[in-house]
């Protein structure tokens, strides 16, 4: 990297005099402007970069042109300051000698624009936040006024509640109105098919589960254009952490919505439900490979939930579980009532992360799964194991693993990277901005660095999480 000094006369040179020192002439000027003044597109128009005037220094104008590319190129916020660990791969190019070469060229304009995320999934997002932004921000199509709602009640209110229940998978996809109008066809009913998706909505958020939607129910399921901009901002950061092109063939795990998509040579080939870390044990952001098939594991119990939650069992408890004490770690065995089920996907990293099968199934129908310490288990870990044991050529091998009964190691012929994203707003895949709850609570530092006020949401709370892992 070149000093400033030298930079800065090599850049007049380059120019030909026509401009300052450092190359500030009046076209990159006025590319600075236009770029900032253009920034809510990345739903940065709330962050102050610099007031560009005429008189302004090309040292200040550097300064600030630096601070937007870096806003651009990895974000406003290190993601490594509010997560430990995060080891998912960032992209930090050397900002400063390619400004100098932008300006050189006099294309300060073009290379600005080049530094954000060019992808589809951006685009749609940033679209989205300029829409939002243009709607009236304390109210919106989604808001939903106040009064309390019983079962058996019409009023316009359900259409809206509905949209919410189904957008947070409390209610199946397909759920309709149509039977559900009023005599007079004028007014859909709150039934109780919409109460129960209620109930499961307010369990999860420390509300009297009682079916009856009053303020505190409201307050979860309201959310305006401004809430949702604020959201779809806090996306937009999120994706400019990240390298800007991702192994074509990958896991993903977005552990905000719970979900797992598998992709081939760059294509979607697999979607499935997850259950991850529950706050207070939350999964951690990182990427790592699956590098081999583990089948029938045994589940050495972690320490912390030996001398937590296992602290004071007895013989009687362990033998039950088909656990033993080896060594002074509890070790569960191999079996369908293992912690881990009948497969593990082995993760190479040091935090103890991995994918795995589970004895408890029946979690992956609740509406919000975060219920873990950590690990992520896969709904039809069998048929996703077999799924990855066919594209790797390994699908006799891990059949006789797995009819062998005891643990058994079957090493991939290719690792697998596995990112585990946290996205509470994303494109689905019929191409619409998807949204979701916060349920880390790990938007609002972000959200507060983009200059958004954050107002106290309710927060989820998983206290009936099992021991596994």
């Amino acid at each position: 990297m070149w000093p400033t000094a030298a930079l800065a006369l090599a850049t007049t040179q380059q120019t030909g005099g026509r401009a300052e020192a450092g190359g500030w002439d009046g076209a990159s000027r006025s590319a600075l402007a236009s770029a900032l003044a253009d920034r809510a597109r990345h739903g940065l128009d709330r962050v102050s970069f610099a007031k560009i005037q005429d008189g302004a220094s090309g040292e200040v104008l550097r300064a600030a042109a630096l601070r937007y590319a870096r806003a651009l190129a990895q974000g406003m916020v290190d993601p490594t300051t509010l997560h430990d660990p995060f080891t998912l791969p960032q992209g930090k190019p050397d900002l400063e000698p390619a400004l100098a070469e932008a300006l050189a060229s006099g294309k300060l304009g073009e290379w600005l624009a080049s530094l954000a995320p060019q992808d589809d999934e951006y685009a749609r997002l940033s679209q989205a936040y300029l829409d939002l932004r243009a709607q009236p921000q304390d109210s919106g199509a989604a808001q939903i006024g106040a009064g309390l709602l019983t079962v058996g009640d019409a009023d316009a209110r359900v259409s809206a509640i509905v949209e919410q229940l189904i957008m947070g998978e409390y209610l199946p996809a397909d759920a309709a109105l149509a039977d559900n109008a009023s005599p007079e066809g004028a007014l859909p009913i709150y039934t109780q098919q919409i109460a129960a998706a209620v109930k499961a909505l307010q369990r999860d958020y420390g509300i009297a589960a009682d079916g009856i939607i009053g303020p505190d129910t409201l307050g979860v399921l309201n959310l305006g254009a401004g809430d949702r901009a604020r959201a779809v901002a806090v996306a937009l950061e999120r994706r400019r952490w990240l390298e800007r092109t991702p192994p074509a063939t990958r896991i993903d795990v977005n552990t905000a919505a719970a979900q797992l998509s598998y992709y081939r040579d760059g294509v979607l080939v697999d979607t499935r439900r997850v259950v991850v870390g529950k706050p207070g044990t939350e999964t951690p952001p990182l990427q790592s490979p699956i590098y081999r098939l583990v089948a029938n594991p045994t589940w050495t119990v972690p320490k912390s939930i030996q001398n937590g939650e296992l602290a004071h069992v007895g013989a009687d408890y362990l033998q039950r579980h088909n656990m033993e004490l080896r060594d002074g770690w509890i070790v569960q065995r191999s079996g369908p009532d293992n912690a881990l089920g009948l497969v593990k996907f082995d993760m190479q990293n040091e935090h103890a992360i991995y994918l795995h099968d589970t004895a408890a199934p029946e979690l992956f129908e609740r509406s919000h799964r975060h219920r873990s310490h950590g690990c992520v288990r896969v709904e039809d870990a069998l048929g996703f194991a077999q799924l990855l044991a066919d594209d790797q050529k390994i699908s006799e091998a891990w059949q006789a693993a797995q009819a062998g009964g005891e643990q058994q190691f079957v090493p991939l012929k290719t690792p697998i990277p596995v990112r585990l994203l946290y996205r509470n707003v994303f494109v689905d895949q019929d191409g619409k901005v998807a949204f979701r709850t916060d349920p880390y609570g790990w938007n609002t530092p972000i959200a507060k660095a983009l200059g958004f006020s954050y107002p106290g949401k309710a927060r989820l709370r998983s206290e009936d999480a099992d021991i596994g892992p």
